[in-house]
């Protein structure tokens, strides 16, 4: 089995600290070593005082394996290779040289890894034609690693960007602080880079950063942090300023940018794409694309105001009413999810439409319509991205952005695909057919364009429609670009430590892997692209067999339901006798409740639960009523008690009266232009005919009107609950709520008896709290509505608990068991309201 063994020093002496690290080659088979390095190649008899480490890093494939076996057979000493012209012979001295140094020195000689990766392409297809420069790339691509170097040796740059337009910089003052804190010698920033992204030179210097010329950033970092790829021609060429050894991170984009990735090999210096980092988990904190992306689209949704000649939301004001405006995005990565965020927040009327099924959720959850094509084609790529669709697909899907074209106002495209030309979405004849003043942002622009009129880095008017091709959206917002893209470069530096306050290059980590584009000189290929996990199975989605059920007969059905109603009414029997009457009656009246709030509730549509919730909120200001017997003294309160008793009438009428005006508030919402008119006022004529009357039989003696009125009240009370059961009779249930809360009330102050005094205090009292709870009803936004019943619900629980209190506190010499347990009944259910 081969492997790859690395090694510490070189045929010429100590190596840097960043420079390539040699490689010995150890066909184990053969017991042979290949040599190979600057001057060549050689064959040499394996080492004997040399043995393998216990690890064996790097395993060759067998098809590789076979390839080489056979090279080597083919390669007899000399001979072989003084016939080669590609692998010269190596002089005498140097020959004897190297064999010394691989039998006497320690484990340490051999190639660099850039004259192997030279040289092994070109030697091996001399004896195996089939032998290609990808395969020999799949077993050397990982032998490079770099010592890890301490923090404090190393001096890190940030240039100012000489790309045109480009506003941002790569390092924000906090993150210097945060460089410096970690460890690393210093941080050079030129004069300036910061200054059109609002960070001036003062902070840069308060935060520890040393500033200085450009001569100086370039010629003295170690590594130097960027926004845009380092320039190679014209007056500025930032490539040739690179110090020997130096590591670079910024955006490269490679495939776009191979002249800059080979400039950046030649000058041996280490670089890093921000824009290759891996869409893992893991790297999330190092996603300058995602960061720069959700500037762009959130940046779009403004830029594109400055050309629209409307508003985004719909208003009605006293000069008309203005209706809404609609946006289209095409595509829901990142760049599109923040647009349409965005847009929605602006309160236009949002579309959004993209090929991969997954993005319907994240669409929807933002309040957007998701939109699709009539054919299933399943868009999503690798790393997160989108795919090239087919052709059926694509027809669809021009249609459909045809129809959107003619009813929206702004269209937003995001669609690109990596290391191509962008998609070309909204055709020429998609643009005709927009209203004159509409607006297309196209944030593709920098691909060509995902529309076919789109000018890169330029905005035109085509047939009335503003075009929006510009290539610098985060750039735009440079502060805010900056801060985001300095988090995610500065964690990503800190990332790269093999040991702690190191920095190192360790290519088995797949962010480093994925990220690196050149290792010392030496162009790394990018890292295989990881196949996505398979999709789940289906899930078996056919009908499990029922269970048999054995019908039960007629007679089991009578008999089970003879025995049901047996035992229930033997357990009456058993009840009363071995209780008392109080206590049957007690029981009566709460079992008939208990059927009647059963069969008043359950049938309540969704709709009408939070209504059904005020009223009954309400009606349970009725046990303010409890406050009256307690309540006394002449037009205030004597005792403590009778205190108590005030607020809890106070308490009660003001979760009364906003109850009911926060039901008929909520029941106007479900109210149409087309329903039938109401009558509401009506119904104070039975309020007055049973007050009126009430009172004149009370003055000729009370006999049974208190038992009446209670009656009455509970009767209403049912009825107003059962009539929130449905849309029809909602409102009617509410004013009958009503009815049977003042019927209780005037009972109740009949049945006490107060005097003229305490009746006075009791008026005062009920319209105070009647007032304040209508006035909150009244005012409350519609959004606030629920919110405010559950506050009122707290209300009538603190009534509640004063009641109770008062009720204790009034009569302390003639307590008993019973009197304590409903007290302290009371406080629990009135506590448990709050």
């Amino acid at each position: 089995m081969l492997h790859f063994l690395p090694v510490t020093q070189s045929l010429c002496g100590p190596i840097s600290p960043l420079a390539p690290r040699p490689v010995r080659l150890w066909p184990l088979k053969e017991r042979q070593v290949v040599a190979i390095n600057d001057w060549g190649w050689q064959k040499e008899p394996f080492p004997p005082r040399c043995s393998l480490p216990p690890q064996c890093p790097h395993t060759l494939t067998s098809s590789v394996r076979r390839r080489l076996s056979g090279a080597w057979e083919a390669v007899d000493g000399e001979t072989a290779a003084s016939k080669s012209p590609a692998l010269p012979r190596l002089a005498q001295p140097k020959k004897e040289r190297l064999t010394r140094e691989i039998n006497d020195g320690p484990r340490a000689t051999l190639p660099t890894l850039p004259a192997l990766r030279g040289i092994i392409p070109k030697a091996l297809p001399r004896f195996d034609p089939t032998f290609t420069s990808s395969d020999s790339s799949r077993w050397i691509s990982s032998a490079a690693t770099s010592e890890p170097i301490p923090y404090s040796s190393l001096t890190v740059g940030v240039p100012c960007e000489t790309f045109p337009c480009e506003r941002r910089v790569s390092i924000t003052p906090h993150n210097v602080a945060n460089l410096l804190k970690q460890g690393f010698e210093k941080v050079l920033v030129e004069e300036g880079a910061g200054v059109q992204a609002d960070f001036r030179d003062a902070a840069y210097e308060l935060a520890g950063a040393t500033i200085v010329d450009r001569k100086a950033v370039w010629s003295q970092s170690d590594i130097l942090l960027k926004v845009r790829p380092p320039s190679i021609s014209g007056q500025d060429n930032e490539t040739a300023s690179f110090k020997k050894g130096a590591t670079v991170i910024s955006f490269l984009y490679p495939a776009q940018n191979q002249n800059v990735v080979e400039a950046l090999a030649e000058k041996g210096v280490t670089s890093f794409a921000m824009d290759k980092i891996p869409r893992i988990s893991r790297a999330q904190v190092f996603d300058a694309l995602s960061s720069m992306a959700n500037i762009a689209g959130y940046k779009a949704v403004i830029e594109s105001l400055s050309y629209y000649g409307r508003f985004l939301t719909g208003q009605v004001t006293a000069a008309g009413k203005i209706p809404p405006s609609k946006v289209l995005v095409i595509g829901a990565g990142v760049a599109g999810l923040s647009a349409i965020s965005t847009a929605r927040r602006l309160g236009a009327i949002v579309r959004g439409f993209d090929t991969r099924s997954v993005a319907r959720e994240q669409v929807q959850s933002l309040g957007a319509e998701f939109l699709e094509v009539s054919i299933k084609e399943e868009g999503a790529g690798t790393g997160g991205y989108s795919k090239e669709m087919s052709k059926e697909f694509i027809e669809a899907e021009m249609k459909l952005f045809m129809e959107q074209c003619q009813d929206v106002d702004i269209v937003i495209t995001t669609a690109q695909i990596p290391g191509k030309a962008s998609p070309k979405l909204i055709k020429e004849d998609m643009v005709a057919a927009m209203r004159p003043g509409s607006v297309i942002v196209d944030l593709a622009a920098e691909g060509g364009g995902n529309c076919d009129v789109t000018v890169p880095g330029k905005m035109i008017s085509h047939k009335g429609v503003s075009v929006l091709g510009f290539t610098d959206y985060p750039s735009r917002l440079p502060t805010q670009a900056s801060t985001l893209y300095s988090n995610n470069i500065t964690k990503f530096l800190l990332s790269m430590a093999p040991k702690s306050k190191h920095f190192g290059v360790d290519l088995s980590d797949e962010v480093v892997r994925g990220a690196i584009i050149t290792n010392m000189g030496e162009i790394i290929p990018p890292a295989p692209q990881v196949a996505p996990p398979p999709p789940p199975p289906k899930p078996d989605h056919s009908p499990a067999p029922e269970p048999v059920v054995k019908a039960l007969t007629p007679w089991q059905n009578a008999t089970r339901d003879v025995a049901a109603v047996t035992a229930g009414m033997g357990s009456v029997v058993a009840l009363g006798k071995f209780t008392g009457p109080l206590f049957m009656s007690n029981a009566f009246t709460a079992g008939l409740a208990g059927l009647i709030g059963y069969r008043s509730v359950w049938g309540v549509i969704p709709a009408l639960h939070s209504p059904l919730m005020s009223v009954t909120n309400a009606i349970s200001g009725i046990v303010g009523v409890g406050g009256l017997f307690v309540m006394g003294g002449g037009l205030l309160p004597e005792t403590i008690p009778q205190a108590l008793g005030a607020i809890s009438v106070l308490l009660a009428f003001v979760n009364i009266s906003g109850g009911f005006v926060i039901t008929k508030r909520m029941l106007d919402m479900f109210k149409r232009p087309s329903d039938p008119p109401e009558y509401p006022w009506l119904y104070a004529i039975p309020g007055v005919v049973f007050g009126g009357g009430y009172l004149f039989a009370a003055s000729t003696g009370m006999a049974g009107l208190t038992q009446a009125g209670y009656l009455l009240s509970s009767l209403l009370c049912i009825g107003s609950i059962s009539g929130l059961a449905s849309q029809v009779t909602a409102r009617r249930g509410n004013l009958l709520g009503i009815l049977g809360v003042a019927s209780g009330v005037i009972a109740s102050l009949l049945a006490v008896g107060f005097s003229p005094e305490v009746l006075v205090q009791f008026a005062l009292l009920a319209g105070l709290g009647g007032a304040f709870g209508a006035t909150v009803g009244r005012r409350i936004t519609p959004t606030e509505l629920p919110q405010t019943v559950a506050a009122l619900h707290s209300v009538v629980g603190l009534a509640a608990v004063f009641t109770s209190i008062a009720s204790v506190m009034a009569d302390v010499g003639h307590l008993s068991n019973l009197h304590m347990v409903t007290a302290y009944l009371g406080v629990l259910i009135g506590m448990s309201k709050k």
